[in-house]
């Protein structure tokens, strides 16, 4: 087991302890003011080029098949009144520190996408993959308000594609070629205190 796998287990495990209690009562307002299901999971690309189930709290109404990989950013007509809080404060984001425990995921690391982005450009990918995906990272602070530029954007899906998709992969491997735990901790900071600008650096 390495250093940032070990890194990982001290943080998340008592993390998931702690936070039990909002856990529960997300789900309880989800299941009064949404019904079921409490959680969403969806199908991502994980290390090594491997599917793995991501968990979020659920903060749209459900939809088939959108667990196979759907695009919906920028498009917030199915998200629930109590779903855009959760988004907004990215407290949906909390169930994948159970992807952490269960080592599907990391802390700190690139975003998992869906198969259909890792395929629109594999040779990137290809180097992203070498580390595991994580919760946070240099891109994910660097788009904190991605739903908005899409929404603002004519066309979302061509503009993801086009225009962030490949700042965040540029991104993605300048933190894997320079990452550290202190760097890992830097951001970790930076995502539970917002109000700490992220000055990301230009990547090479």
């Amino acid at each position: 087991m390495n250093g940032k796998r070990l890194f990982d287990l001290f943080l998340s495990i008592p993390a998931v302890i702690l936070l039990t209690p909002l856990f529960t009562l997300i789900a309880l307002l989800i299941l009064v003011t949404d019904g079921r299901p409490v959680l969403f999971r969806q199908k991502r690309v994980g290390k090594g080029g491997r599917d793995f189930w991501i968990y979020k709290f659920r903060t749209m109404r459900p939809l088939a098949h959108a667990e196979e990989g759907r695009f919906d950013a920028g498009d917030s007509r199915r998200v629930t009144p109590f779903g855009s809080f959760l988004r907004r404060t990215k407290l949906d984001e909390l169930p994948q520190l159970i992807n952490v425990v269960k080592g599907d995921m990391s802390l700190v690391g690139p975003r998992p996408e869906i198969r259909k982005w890792v395929e629109a450009y594999p040779e990137e990918w290809a180097f992203v993959l070498r580390a595991r995906p994580g919760i946070t990272d240099p891109a994910a602070l660097t788009y904190r308000n991605e739903e908005e530029i899409l929404s603002s954007a004519p066309d979302p899906e061509t503009a993801y594609r086009e225009e962030i998709l490949p700042h965040k992969l540029a991104l993605y491997r300048e933190y894997i070629e320079s990452r550290t735990t202190w760097h890992d901790i830097k951001i970790l900071v930076q995502t539970v205190l917002p109000f700490l600008h992220y000055e990301p650096r230009t990547p090479k």
